[in-house]
């Protein structure tokens, strides 16, 4: 969907919470256009940018929170990795292409390129 008609299901004024998980300036000036006045963007995809519009016209002006940061991943793992492992929690979910250490590097590549969204590393 676009932006317009993601606001047109929210009413016409936009959505009070986007999520963006993606990191590229795409993502972002999506997320930009789908979010309402005084609504908040939460990043935790990495920011593959360094520059992005946050000025006036874009989220100073309508009052639009930017929020996120990394993942906390590491204060999670060891109580949810067991989860996974046994099928508690389904990563596929999330995961769309599974990979060994070996594929890593590829993995990432795939990313960027956009063959895949996100990869589960098995041991």
């Amino acid at each position: 969907m676009v932006a317009a008609d993601v606001r047109e299901l929210a009413g016409g004024h936009g959505t009070h919470v986007v999520l963006e998980a993606i990191g590229h300036m795409p993502a972002y000036e999506q997320a930009v256009g789908l979010v309402r006045p005084g609504g908040v963007i939460s990043r935790v995809g990495v920011p593959q940018y360094e520059q992005a519009p946050i000025g006036f016209g874009s989220l100073f002006g309508p009052d639009i929170r930017l929020a996120g940061g990394p993942a906390p991943v590491r204060a999670y793992i060891e109580e949810l990795m067991p989860d996974i492992l046994d099928g508690t929690i389904e990563p596929g979910k999330v995961f769309d292409t599974t990979t060994d250490l070996d594929g890593v590097p590829a993995s990432y590549q795939d990313m960027a390129d956009r063959k895949c969204l996100k990869v589960f590393i098995t041991p």
